[in-house]
């Protein structure tokens, strides 16, 4: 009996980043505990916080064997962090809780429901879609669609699962992205296996001040030059009309992103280190603009 319980209520692996979140990290650990799921370890690593977030952290390890913190030896930033906090997962699956964000309630019921019934699917990502369950999407029609119909893997790790045997073997999360590393990875994924498409949100993401998301710079060739580096190194199921036709329109994009940061920060120096940092030459320029 216990086996078909294995079965049914896998081990999912909550790995939760903290850096200097004294204000938000009880409150997602609460969301986590009251989980209509209980087949879980939450993973929390602190990355050298320096208020009280590690403190309120081992208060709750110490009232909950579930729980696991660790705490860098020095300040890893994003990315790197989420890779060493799925370095210590035991779980079957492996799914990203902000500590600053809410686990909805029955989200990781609906997920483990999800992939019982979807065995190819290695992946899983939430996108509205309209639909009222999941879907599975096999790797040619999940690119797709993300890049001609709806780009649904542009969400962030705290809106997926994915199988940690899986998220082994693609490597875990570049890190050479900012915060666009996920765009690279999801990318990767998708391209690699079955998608499971979740019609409803895993966790409710906190919006305030201090987010990596309101560093707008920061996304600015970081997000032109994963899709450049996936359109040339991945195998994305295009044709080479549509992978040119792809890099055409990422190199517009960042063009007009640059003028448009320009216009609103007034900031040239930066304006042109974003230009510099993404190598992008007169050439790109041009095809960009005129599609050459």
């Amino acid at each position: 009996m216990e086996g078909d319980k294995d079965l049914m209520q896998p081990l999912i692996s909550i790995l939760m980043t903290a850096f200097n979140r004294e204000s938000y990290i009880s409150e997602a650990i609460d969301s986590v505990l009251k989980s209509s799921y209980t087949n879980w370890e939450l993973i929390i690593t602190d990355d050298c916080s320096s208020d009280r977030t590690l403190e309120i952290a081992k208060e709750y390890e110490s009232s909950d064997s579930r729980i696991a913190v660790y705490k860098n030896e020095r300040n890893l930033g994003d990315y790197p962090n989420r890779n060493r906090a799925a370095s210590y997962a035991k779980g079957d699956l492996l799914t990203y809780l902000d500590s600053d964000d809410l686990l909805h309630e029955d989200s990781l019921v609906k997920c483990t429901t999800a992939f019982s019934l979807n065995k190819k699917a290695q992946f899983g990502v939430f996108s509205p879609e309209g639909h009222l369950e999941p879907f599975a999407l096999d790797p040619e029609s999940a690119i797709k669609k993300h890049f001609f119909t709806k780009p649904f893997l542009q969400i962030g790790p705290g809106g997926m699962i994915i199988k940690r045997k899986f998220f082994e073997y693609l490597e875990g999360f570049p890190t050479k992205y900012g915060p666009a590393n996920d765009g690279y990875f999801n990318l990767k994924a998708a391209s690699e296996a079955h998608v499971l498409v979740f019609p409803f949100p895993i966790s409710y993401y906190r919006r305030h001040e201090g987010q990596e998301v309101n560093n707008k710079y920061a996304y600015l060739h970081n997000s032109y030059c994963y899709l450049r580096d996936a359109l040339d190194e991945l195998n994305l199921h295009l044709d080479q009309k549509d992978i040119q036709y792809l890099q055409k329109k990422n190199k517009r994009r960042f063009i007009v992103n640059v003028f448009a940061f320009y216009a609103k920060s007034n900031d040239l120096k930066r304006s042109k280190q974003s230009l510099r940092s993404a190598n992008f030459s007169i050439r790109d320029a041009f095809e960009g603009i005129f599609h050459l």
